[in-house]
């Protein structure tokens, strides 16, 4: 059975508008409940986004239940950091897209839930269920789940006001010149070449800091710690590139030929944090790097010295907390 949810407006608004709002989602989203007849406007099913409501209307929306067969086979696993009746953490693997496209071939992390029979939130649409937030194909590490719509829903509130956050590590090339470097740069679609975002005056605010961890033992790359400020797509890699860095596997925003071989991007969300939707608790927890990514940095860093800058409550310290 569908789970139904009412919302009352309290001004004059568009009906997409209004329900972003609420329920802490895009208006694409939103606008994809809508045109599948999810929603209602004092009990008349309504299906153009841009409706005006009027102050004291009942929105109804009827969010529609997950189908339980993943469209595609699914042929990897993921590890769980904790689970309960809200939310699941898991550590996502490089090369794992985390939900469905229409360029997306392979299995996919929401075809994993399925597969597995996770319960999961309906409120971002079928190709969606459960994700509250993504990282990159290429990207490993900590991503939380959400699975049922009221967590979802407290989940992506913290997105928006920040409390709900990631501490990314990567090594680069070349090394940065400071200990804490902070970029502030607009980010948008390229105009050049649209597999790519860039730093554009036209583009959405964003903001990352970068720590220095560790130089390798040649001193030509870098371990970093990299905080977000913002979530927009390809921040960290696009903010590299524009002060002439890249991440070592990186094929789409490398700066310079590529003298560093690496089967993946090596870059990884070590840490998450958020508050638990119903017990309110402050949660934290670490992703391990995968195989791959442990083996590079084990090969080109002085490990007893990355033991050391690895310590999450070291990273956390070294960053700026506001905005």
């Amino acid at each position: 059975m569908n789970e139904v949810k009412n919302y009352v407006s309290q001004e004059v608004e568009r009906l997409d508008t209004f329900l972003s709002t609420q329920i802490g989602q895009t208006r694409s989203q939103i606008v994809g409940l809508i045109k599948q007849g999810c929603v209602f406007i004092d009990e008349k099913q309504v299906k153009r986004p841009g409706v005006k409501l009027k102050i004291n209307q009942t929105v109804k929306v009827e969010f529609p239940s997950p189908k339980k067969e993943p469209a595609l086979k699914v042929d990897f696993d993921v590890e769980i950091l904790f689970e309960d009746d809200d939310v699941l953490v898991i550590n996502k693997p490089s090369g794992v897209t985390v939900h469905p496209a229409p360029s997306v071939k392979d299995a996919t992390l929401v075809d994993w839930l399925k597969h597995k029979g996770i319960r999961l939130s309906t409120i971002s649409g079928e190709e969606r269920n459960g994700i509250v937030h993504r990282l990159d194909k290429g990207t490993s590490g900590t991503m939380v789940v959400a699975k049922n719509n009221d967590a979802h829903e407290f989940l992506s509130q913290q997105l928006q006001d920040k409390s709900m956050g990631r501490y990314y590590i990567a090594v680069i090339n070349p090394p940065l010149k400071d200990d804490i470097t902070t970029i502030e740069k607009n980010i948008g679609r390229s105009a050049n070449n649209r597999l790519k975002m860039a730093c554009v005056e036209t583009g959405k605010y964003a903001k990352t800091q970068f720590k220095s961890l560790a130089l390798s033992t040649d001193e030509k790359n870098q371990l970093v710690a990299c905080k977000l400020f913002t979530g927009r797509t390809h921040q960290i890699r696009v903010h590299l590139e524009n002060i002439n860095r890249h991440i070592i596997g990186d094929h789409i925003y490398a700066t310079s030929p590529k003298e560093e071989k690496s089967e993946r991007i090596l870059l990884h969300a070590r840490e998450i944090h958020f508050i638990h939707p119903t017990t309110k608790e402050a949660l934290s927890f670490v992703a391990n790097f995968d195989t791959t990514m442990e083996q590079y940095i084990n090969k080109k860093f002085n490990m007893e010295q990355i033991n050391e800058v690895m310590d999450t409550n070291y990273i956390v310290h070294s960053f700026t907390t506001t905005i």
